[in-house]
Parts: structure tokens; sequence; C-alpha cells
């Protein structure tokens, strides 16, 4: 029994023609598989609303403007998470999104909006950022949940309805262009021209 495992042993570490290298790429397939899953997983992870609320900046600022809109707590029960509206469904786009996201890593550890007064300073800065990036994608993660061919015309307001119908045909405008501040405060928008 030591003889056989001291030879295939040898025959393992040996530089062999074939067998190295299958060992080489079962090794690598193995190990790429570790590195998918613990990457994936780690993705996966940053998109819990756990994840996304554990700092006291997001907690207590952006999460508590979230509680009382129609998106957290509704009549269906239906909720949406900082993910579905901040980070794209699709695995490439959310990538750039994971790497763009990064730098808010460093404004975190500089702690750049820590404290409510720091946060009220940037909202602006932060929003604008956020409603660039959406009008860039055309609202993809509001067309997540909410696309123009289910929307029955009839069940909205006139005012909706029309806004709506008229979105449709012209294509030119995309959610963010109306819809700023659904799910959080404005900040002061004072100089800003509305539509």
């Amino acid at each position: 029994m030591r003889e056989s495992i001291k030879a295939y042993w040898n025959l393992l570490t040996s530089p062999s023609a074939h067998l190295s290298l299958g060992v080489l790429t079962l090794g690598g397939f193995v190990a790429g598989i570790f590195f998918w899953g613990g990457f994936n997983t780690a993705m996966e992870y940053t998109n819990t609303e756990q994840f996304c609320v554990s700092c006291h900046e997001m907690s207590a600022n952006p999460f508590e403007e979230l509680k009382p809109t129609v998106h957290y707590s509704n009549r269906s029960g239906v909720r949406a998470t900082c993910s579905d509206c901040h980070v794209p469904h699709d695995w490439t786009h959310k990538v750039g999104r994971k790497m763009e996201a990064s730098k808010e890593v460093w404004g975190w550890l500089f702690g750049t909006i820590n404290t409510p007064e720091k946060y009220e300073a940037k909202r602006r800065e932060l929003a604008e950022r956020e409603w660039q990036r959406l009008r860039a994608n055309d609202s993809l993660e509001c067309r997540n949940c909410h696309q123009f061919d289910s929307m029955d015309f009839t069940a909205q307001k006139p005012r909706a309805a029309r806004a709506h119908s008229t979105a449709l045909q012209r294509g030119e405008a995309t959610c963010i262009d109306c819809h700023k501040g659904i799910a959080h405060q404005l900040p002061d928008m004072s100089g800003v021209h509305r539509r």
C-alpha cells in the first residue's frame, strides 16, 4: 500500500510529457472553479440590502429615505432593494458598475459622507452622478421591473398616462428624466430648470 502511494506520488510529481500537462490542466480547472465561485459569491453578497446598509452612512441617510416610499412598502409586497435600482442585473454591466462603485469605498474609508451634514453637502453631486449614469444606460435598472409594453395606460392617472405614452412614442425621454426623487429626497435643486 505504502509503495503504491509512493509510486503514485512520483508519477504525479515527475515531469512526464502527458500526465504533467493533464495535472496542470485539471489543477487549473479546479482552481478556476474555486476562484469563480468565490468571486461570484462575493459579487452577489455585495448586492444584498444587508451589505448596502452595513455602514451607518447608508443606513442613516438613503435607506431611511427609502422606507416611506412605494419602492419599500406597497400593497403588493414587492420591494426593491438597493441593488435593484443601483446595480444592473446582467453580468457584464454589473461588473462594470461594481468597478465604478469601488471608488465609493474610498469615500467610505476617508469619511467623505460619514455625517448627516457631509452627506447633505454632497447630496446633489451624488444624485447628479447617479442620474447621469441612469440616463446613459436608458434607465436600465428601472426597466428591469417597469416596461412600457406592460403598462396599462388606462389604469394610470391621466397625467401619467399622457407622459408615458408620449415618452414611448418619441423615445427621447428615459425614466430618470421625470422620476427623480422617487426613492430618495431630492437635493437642493435651486437653479435647475424643470420640464
